[in-house]
């Protein structure tokens, strides 16, 4: 086959040209790739100095573990608990009896050699977390806020407050509320008189830890609804349209999170998450309208 000498050049100049764009291309994923393992080493940075903060909680957790344990975790097995005399009074106001709790039987044991010291440890770790999360939150924040435009750094610039503020309140309506009901009912329900209740530590902490934490879980869920609607995934009026089966299911969670039968306590767990669902109809509500704001203002630019 013949090549004329124009044709040669052409054909080499074209290779020349691709060759070039395929090393810029190369050079261009490399520099993404790069940019791609910052990001990753970043975030690591972030993490390891929030477990950092959560070991030092858990540290000082474990040095004044004697308070922590007596007025703290054993808290809702005692019958002068905050909660009890609160129902004590409220039966009293509304002259009903079986308000007031007057004793919780039962004894916790230990049944393993390292029982009792893996029980401070775990329940130091726990507190440690439980302390250590707003500052986690923050480390969260500080690596996402460089991604984000000005004006949604500003929409979103209460974001550790807000998400502290409802796993706090999560937290202590857990505490106060959602355990010492469980604790009360499950260490007072009897199949039979001749059966003695005798709770090990480890079933004990894990109810007392699980219901806390999970409350306090749930609680975010105004910021999980904040973030799926700037993401464009959740609206309010999907919200609304579906909030008859919102009902069915935060029941169901309510059921799930509260051991205990009683139509009560389930209406007491429920109520808030109600509250929290319909607070997550007016902050997706505000998303939109901030949306709808910011295309305006960009078409009229």
């Amino acid at each position: 086959m013949h090549f004329a000498p124009g044709d040669l050049q052409s054909t080499m100049a074209n290779l020349g040209s691709k060759l070039v764009n395929a090393i810029k291309d190369k050079g261009k994923n490399i520099e993404s790739e790069m940019s791609f393992f910052e990001h990753i080493e970043a975030l690591r940075w972030h993490l390891i100095r929030a477990c950092l903060a959560i070991v030092v909680f858990t540290g000082v957790a474990f040095y004044f573990y004697d308070i922590i344990w007596n007025d703290i975790i054993m808290g809702p097995m005692n019958v002068n608990f905050w909660t009890y005399r609160q129902m004590c009074h409220l039966g009293a106001a509304l002259h009903m009896d079986g308000f007031c709790i007057t004793k919780i039987p039962g004894k916790l044991i230990n049944t393993e050699m390292a029982g009792q010291f893996t029980l401070q440890i775990n329940s130091s770790i726990i507190i440690g977390i439980m302390l250590g999360f707003p500052y986690l939150l923050w480390e969260l924040w500080r690596f996402i806020k460089p991604a984000l435009h000005e004006k949604e750094r500003k929409a979103a610039s209460g974001f550790v407050v807000y998400a502290t503020f409802l796993f706090i309140v999560g937290v202590m309506f857990g505490y106060y509320v959602i355990a010492p009901e469980s604790i009360a009912f499950l260490a007072n329900y009897q199949v039979s008189a001749s059966i003695e209740n005798l709770f090990s530590i480890d079933s004990y902490l894990s109810s007392v830890s699980t219901l806390t934490l999970a409350t306090g879980v749930v609680f975010e869920l105004p910021i999980l609804v904040f973030i799926l609607s700037s993401l464009g995934i959740l609206t309010p009026k999907f919200m609304r349209s579906t909030r008859r089966y919102a009902i069915v299911v935060i029941l169901i969670v309510a059921a799930v999170i509260t051991p205990t039968p009683d139509m009560l306590t389930m209406t007491i767990v429920s109520i808030p998450l109600l509250i929290l669902y319909e607070v997550g109809i007016l902050v997706s509500a505000v998303v939109e309208r901030r949306k709808i704001k910011r295309n305006k203002d960009l078409m009229e630019s």
